[in-house]
């Protein structure tokens, strides 16, 4: 044991002294602790305190404003950018530099706004302290502010109050305490003060309490073994602290692409460079052609595009009720390829409920026994008369004041015509014994006649024994050793599938105490559950059809969640579960063997729920995480998506997510992973339509350079297709609808780049089709007018990517009405790239991107130059739909 002086002696910001307080009794505790059932004196709590600090969780520790910022700026492609700028800047073009710094301020800001607010998350814990506490000081009881205890401090407990730090109870009268947002357990744990085995996770420490939960029901007294950052919900909180987020699929691409863009970049200007100083062409011309290949190949619309086709995809989510925190995000969930989740009040709806009756000898449903048996009503009759009326309303029921099993038996009775009070009326009460952990059983005595009857509910183990007869036909028949074995096979049998049961009796009493409760007609059993959510059972299988696996993550009982799991499809085979005690025991290298054929872990602690996702991660699953409390903190933050409840889910949960589901319901996060997978679909479409482009003008310049033509583009030229042309039909395709396959096919391959090399093949050819038509268009008027040569290809490459919109926009053809129109954006980005494009045409933007008059035979060999990569493009896609294996079925084949 700890002598007093041991505490003393601590260090100031030191934990107090560790054993497993649960295997000790509660005077060895006291003694641990250098205290005593009558508490603490004021002195030796201020000496105390001094030591360990007040009982305050942690706060995340501050990051700088200008430090999330500078993160903001490390990617590769934002790098390109500002080297863009610099080279607009170098070649005097302070327009172009000046746009550039605009899509940088954009994405920095928006990075900024997300990375700030997710910093919240730890500040949110604080909203779970209980600002005041009940505590023995100088043997006397005092309300004091919570900050103020210490470990040793001896503290009271009622229902309705929060726990106000870690503690070990001492004594405990029927309390019972609400510890779901800890441990996931879904029905208030009954609590008492014997020592338990050491080894006992958390979720099962009957004689512990911790801080954040909330006592039911009862009271008792506690001794404080753990304050601020060394309780249950501090530690939490360290491991949501500790964890870095990691980047998102879509920021790995992107980084991946911005490097093989610079590389690119460089190789494509020194190659020109060497060419054109072996031909002896003069350092200006070899200056201004290198210059115009950079811009060429540098896509300037790409941030900017790809942030608002996330901020659309942010739009959509939220008309489906899911709340983006975190732009990426959009896109991760859309990469998912395992959905970890809660069971209670996310497959389940939290809320317990009458599902099942069975009276001797004949189960029924809830509907089948409102509607069909006179049995039936008298069983649920007598169950409510066995219950205490109920607190109601979501106050009530938030802060745990609400029995669940009462009110779930209450809520039966307006199903056959009467209620609470009626039942009263007809069976006056004279008075209860109530529900306590010790007598798993609740009874209600009522006038009947001269005597009084006895009605009581609870536990078949505690009820059982109290019954001589069994109720039937309206009668009794003796309940022989034989019947009571059958009794007990029911009770087992409908436990397996999940139900909690309740069994009922009745019977005459000689008085109101615990010793008359005996000779009692056994009436029934009553199944409750906490049912599944509505769509869950479709969802989970509509996700499987997708390529998703769902993976089930609960601190409640292993049989309870093996149920819950069986009827809404995790495990259509054998059971396939793993207890949280189990988990504690494997290496990682048994549990990364394990965890592919794992579809349920129950009785998990919030290390274990950090330590699944990391082990699915480490397997290269990209991993969304769904959950409500703080129990889930640290998962929701570590996982890819951070997926939380946005009406029930605490404040940790929330701010450690990227993604709030506003509704609740287990069915959005299909919708949400749906309209990820469309989002990337449309990434990749404006990724192959702008890299085409530029593939093209970069080409276009390169067969000039080689064949020693004059430059085809000038480098205004080449800015202004960039930035403006280019520009809005990429932003079109990030309003394309999405396929109706994209919830059939598998995930993508996590570790695949955007860039991958039949995405490559594929926008190499599309952009050979536009540079074989431009710069056709080009040497023609190059024999005849070259001065208008340059015009000419100007003005046939923007018409031909314009062209090329209806190739990037889907896979099959767009040249039925229906399609064409099912994106007006796209519609109206052809109408203004086209205006804008003729615009060039006219004083005084034609004296600035030197356009020049083209007369009526030159436009028309413009126009029909740049049709030629969208009528090949369209022809393509109806080869294909007829079976044809050309090589344009190859090409759109590998777009896939």
């Amino acid at each position: 044991m700890f002598a007093r002086s041991s505490i003393r002696q601590a260090q100031p910001g030191t934990a107090a002294p560790s054993l497993a307080w649960h295997a000790l009794s509660g005077d060895a505790v006291l003694a641990g602790l250098s205290s005593s059932r009558q508490g603490l004196s004021d002195h030796e709590a201020r000496a105390r305190q001094a030591t360990y600090g007040n009982n305050r969780l942690p706060v995340a520790p501050r990051v700088s404003a200008l430090e999330i910022l500078g993160n903001q700026l490390r990617s590769v492609v934002v790098l390109l950018l500002v080297a863009a700028a610099a080279l607009s800047l170098a070649i005097g073009d302070h327009v172009e530099a000046a746009a550039i710094a605009v899509v940088l301020v954009i994405n920095a800001g928006l990075g900024f706004t997300t990375d700030w607010r997710a910093r919240q998350a730890m500040a949110a814990l604080l909203q779970l302290e209980a600002p005041r506490a009940l505590v023995l000081r100088d043997a006397r009881l005092r309300a004091i502010a919570a900050e103020h205890l210490v470990p040793g401090d001896v503290v009271q407990l009622d229902a309705g109050n929060k726990v106000p730090a870690d503690v070990r109870l001492i004594e405990a009268a029927d309390l019972s305490i609400d510890e779901a947002p800890l441990t996931g357990e879904s029905l208030a744990v009954e609590k008492a003060a014997d020592p338990i085995d050491a080894a006992t996770i958390v979720a099962d420490r009957r004689n512990m309490a911790y801080m954040g939960t909330t006592a039911v029901s009862g009271t008792g007294f506690a001794v404080v073994t753990g304050t601020g950052a060394q309780t249950e919900l501090g530690k939490i909180g360290s491991f949501v602290s500790s964890i870095q987020p990691e980047p998102t699929p879509l920021e790995r691409r992107l980084d991946v692409l911005g490097r093989r863009l610079a590389w690119l970049t460089i190789a494509i200007v020194g190659l020109i460079s060497v060419v054109g100083l072996a031909h002896d062409v003069p350092w200006p011309l070899v200056l201004q052609t290198g210059i115009a290949l950079a811009v060429a190949a540098m896509p300037e619309a790409l941030p900017a595009v790809a942030t608002i086709a996330l901020a659309v995809g942010m739009r959509r989510m939220a008309r489906r009720h899911a709340l983006v925190r975190r732009l990426p995000s959009v896109e991760s969930l859309g990469s998912a390829t395992v959905v970890c989740t809660d069971k209670t009040r996310t497959l389940t709806t939290g809320e317990m409920t009458v599902v099942s009756v069975w009276i001797p000898f004949e189960q029924l449903t809830l509907e089948d026994a409102v509607t069909a048996s006179h049995k039936a009503h008298r069983l649920l009759e007598i169950a409510a008369l066995a219950s205490q009326p109920q607190v109601t309303g979501d106050t009530a029921e938030r802060a745990g004041l609400a029995n669940p099993v009462d009110m779930a038996v209450l809520a039966t009775l307006p199903l056959f015509g009467t209620n609470a009070d009626d039942l009263l009326r007809r069976h006056p009460r004279r008075g209860i014994l109530p529900f306590s952990s010790a007598r798993k059983m609740m009874a209600s005595f009522h006038e009947d006649g001269a005597g009084i009857l006895a009605f009581v509910k609870g536990a078949p183990a505690a009820v059982l024994p109290m019954c001589s007869a069994l109720r039937f036909d309206r009668g009794r028949r003796p309940l022989e050793h034989g019947v009571r074995a059958d009794l007990q096979r029911v009770n087992e049998t409908l436990a397996r599938d999940g139900l909690r049961m309740i069994a009922v009796a009745s019977g005459d009493a000689r008085d109101q105490t615990d010793q008359a409760l005996h000779d009692l007609t056994f009436e029934g059993f009553i199944g409750i559950a906490d049912p599944v959510a509505a769509g869950v059972p479709s969802t989970v299988a509509l996700l499987r059809a997708a390529g998703l696996r769902t993976v089930m993550i609960t601190g409640d009982q292993r049989g309870t969640a093996e149920a819950v799991a069986r009827q809404v499809g995790l495990m259509d085979g054998p059971a396939h579960v793993l207890d949280g005690r189990d988990l504690s025991t494997m290496s990682p290298g048994e549990l990364d063997e394990r965890i592919p054929e794992i579809s349920v872990f129950s009785r998990v602690s919030p290390e274990h729920k950090l330590t699944i996702v990391s082990a699915l991660q480490q397997r290269g699953d990209i991993v969304a995480m769904l959950g409500d409390g703080v129990n889930d903190a640290a998962a929701l933050k570590k996982a890819d998506v951070g997926v939380a409840m946005g009406l029930r889910g605490t404040d940790v949960a929330r701010q450690a997510s990227a993604i709030v589901l506003q509704d609740d319901r287990f069915e959005t996060i299909a919708a949400a992973v749906e309209e990820g997978r469309i989002i990337f679909d449309n990434i990749r479409k404006f990724v192959f339509y702008l890299f085409s482009c530029n593939v093209a003008e970069v080409l276009i310049l390169l067969v000039a350079g080689l064949a020693a033509w004059p430059l085809p583009l000038q480098p205004l030229q080449l800015l202004w297709l960039n930035l403006v042309t280019d520009t809005f039909p990429a932003l079109a395709l990030a309003m394309e609808p999405g396929d109706r396959s994209v919830m059939t096919r598998p995930p993508r391959d996590p570790h695949e780049a955007i860039l991958s090399w039949p995405f490559v093949t594929s926008i190499l050819l599309y952009g050979g089709v536009i540079t074989l038509a431009t710069l056709a268009s080009f040497w023609w008027i190059l024999q005849t007018r070259p001065a208008a040569a340059s015009t000419a290809a100007f003005m046939t490459l923007a018409l031909a990517q314009i062209g090329h919109l209806g190739n990037a926009r889907s896979d099959d053809d767009v040249l039925n009405p229906t399609r064409a129109a099912a994106n007006r954006f796209a519609l109206g980005a052809v109408a203004l790239a086209v205006a804008l494009q003729l615009a060039t045409y006219l004083s005084p933007v034609a004296a600035v991107v030197k356009v020049v008059a083209l007369d009526a035979r030159e436009w028309l060999l413009v126009a029909g130059c740049a049709a030629i990569p969208a009528v090949a493009g369209q022809f393509g896609k109806l080869l294909r739909a007829r079976g044809s294996t050309s090589a344009w079925e190859l090409l759109h084949r590998q777009r896939g």
